[in-house]
């Protein structure tokens, strides 16, 4: 596929054609792909643009959140908005619409079991996101988002907890540093024994990284996991 045709079939799956396609070019490539062009300024990949789609996404989500009924208090919301933006939901909802056959990769950037990772994919949504806020604004740069992610957010406002495996995410990310040792410890169970609330606390190598709550261990110690690879990506 020819780049021109790459661009206006990703533009028709995210319903929206870019004024200046050029951002969208930018949002798709990757470091790695512009070194091997030989070209390494900031506007040749994506990280300027992932910068500000980050920050656009934190806003847009935060907002949706507030405005939810029944109104959430300040810890749930901090909750579901990192259940919502994490890497895990990003790369997915892009994935939905085959986002990740459309971005700029060098050679030598490893895919895993010839599959791209999750973290590239979800800093490509952002870039996305930041590319439609810089061409058509706020309102526009929302709308697009929020369909996109229709899905994560209807299940984390319901309740559920998105089908992600966030323990072994987090596993593979953390032994990149080689022999790690990751403990989930419960530190409180309350309610009847019918509808316990299980809290537990995550340490990696004896330092504490995130804490969970949920309706059973299993649960809670996801959610830990979730909150420590949200952690780790601001960090």
């Amino acid at each position: 596929m020819i780049e021109e045709d790459k661009l206006l079939h990703l533009q028709a799956k995210l319903q929206y054609v870019f004024n200046d396609i050029s951002l969208l070019k930018m949002a798709l490539t990757h470091k790695s792909y512009a070194y091997e062009q030989g070209t390494t300024t900031g506007n040749d990949y994506n990280e300027r643009i992932e910068f500000l789609g980050d920050a656009i996404l934190e806003h847009i989500i935060s907002e949706k959140l507030y405005l939810h009924t029944p109104i959430l208090k300040e810890g749930d919301m901090t909750k579901k908005r990192a259940a919502i933006v994490c890497e895990a939901s990003l790369s997915s909802a892009l994935r939905r619409i085959n986002g990740q056959d459309y971005i700029y990769l060098g050679k030598c950037e490893k895919t895993t079991n010839g599959k791209l990772k999750d973290a590239i994919i979800a800093d490509a949504f952002e870039a996305i996101l930041g590319a439609i806020y810089l061409d058509a604004g706020y309102e526009i740069a929302s709308q697009i988002c929020l369909r996109l992610l229709d899905r994560e957010i209807k299940t984390v406002l319901s309740g559920g907890m998105l089908n992600i495996d966030y323990k072994t995410k987090l596993q593979e990310k953390l032994q990149k540093h080689g022999n790690v040792k990751i403990e989930y410890i419960p530190v409180k169970e309350e309610g009847p024994e019918h509808d316990k609330t299980f809290t537990v606390e995550l340490y990696f190598n004896d330092q504490k990284i995130g804490d969970g709550v949920g309706k059973s261990k299993k649960q809670a110690e996801q959610h830990a996991a979730e909150c420590a690879l949200e952690n780790l990506r601001k960090h």
